[in-house]
């Protein structure tokens, strides 16, 4: 295996900023990326193992030290479990791939997580969602690599710490494992998850969709909101939601009503999910902003809001990590300053 130096990052990641790694290695077996970690430890240098870059903020003076590149791209495997049909995919295997691979052969699960950008192994790490819908609902299994141990494990998903926005790879054990492969248990011939408000809006008025009328709204959706990755939407250089939608109490929703002028009820709010304490609610994250006074295309120097979508930042055109760190800021203290809620960021820092 290759071991390159002085490689940029900011074209491995969707946001298009940041620095140089210090070495790169391209890993497309558990032996290249044993092989890596190695290296990185002859040279005593830190490690990071980098997948599709979709949610990913590289520092201007990059990382000095080892990036691995997660490339095991291979096939995609399938089998019949009980009611379910079992897909297997390769960390490096594009998630939007696997998600229309499952709407081909009409299998139901990940149909609200289409056009999501980034590759299958980091699905896990963040628990990835959108439209009412996450990852960790159908993983059946996830398979890595023990960078301490340096031998392969595998976790079921009660092992896996599973949150919004969470698992235990991106906290407790974060850094320890790199995801070589998981498994999806998706229900043949199921029916599309309409619960999120666009998608009941979408289909008002119409007969119910099937899977593939399903994803086809899904990624009109987040094209209209510049979260559906294309060359020729500049809102599309960023790194997807970059904050949390944040959860909170009773009391927070009453709080903010208030400032707003409006009923409780009002206060655009979700369910906070199993592992939240029965009295909190999400609350979204976009609404915070623009009642901070965000508008949709703010911008500060090369870097700005959507001007589809306020809780994305954009590259536009040339952007240095610290002017994306400078307009994050902003939002966070308005946003703070204003309604007593700090908003977290999503995009995992390297180099920083």
């Amino acid at each position: 295996m290759t071991i390159h130096e002085d490689v940029p990052l900011a074209p491995y990641t969707t946001l298009g900023v940041g620095g140089p790694a210090r070495w790169l290695a391209e890993a497309r077996t558990e032996d290249d990326l044993l092989e890596a970690v190695r290296f990185a430890r002859s040279k005593y240098a830190p490690l990071f193992v980098l997948g599709g870059g979709s949610n990913l903020l590289v520092a201007d003076r990059g990382f000095r030290g080892v990036v691995i590149h997660l490339a095991n791209a291979g096939g995609i495997e399938t089998r019949r479990q009980n009611d379910h049909e079992v897909i297997r995919a390769e960390a490096g295997v594009g998630w939007d791939a696997l998600v229309q691979f499952a709407i081909d052969n009409n299998l139901a699960g990940i149909e609200c997580l289409a056009g999501i950008p980034g590759s299958v192994g980091g699905t896990p790490v963040q628990n990835v969602g959108a439209y009412g819908q996450e990852v960790s609902r159908t993983i059946a299994r996830v398979f890595a690599v023990d960078l301490t141990a340096e031998r392969a494990v595998e976790f079921a998903p009660a092992e896996c710490g599973f949150a919004y926005r969470q698992s235990i790879f991106n906290t407790t054990q974060r850094g320890r494992y790199a995801i070589t492969r998981v498994e999806y248990a998706l229900t043949p011939g199921g029916v599309p998850h309409i619960e999120y408000r666009d998608l009941k809006q979408h289909f008002a008025g119409r007969p119910s969709p099937n899977l593939s009328e399903a994803v086809s709204a899904v990624r009109s959706i987040r094209a209209s909101k510049g979260m559906l990755l294309s060359p020729y939407d500049s809102d599309s250089r960023s790194a997807g939601s970059f904050f949390k939608n944040p959860i909170v109490s009773i009391d927070a929703v009453t709080k903010v009503a208030a400032i707003k002028g409006c009923k409780r009820e009002d206060v655009p709010q979700f369910p906070a999910g199993a592992s939240a304490q029965a009295s909190s609610v999400k609350l979204s994250a976009a609404w915070l902003i623009e009642l901070a006074g965000f508008r949709k295309g703010y911008s500060m120097g090369r870097a700005g809001l959507s001007t589809k979508h306020v809780l994305a930042i954009v590259n536009r055109g040339g952007a240095t990590a610290a002017e994306i760190v400078a307009l994050r800021d902003a939002v966070v203290q308005k946003v703070q300053k204003k309604t007593g809620i700090r908003l977290e960021q999503e995009p995992v820092d390297l180099g920083f």
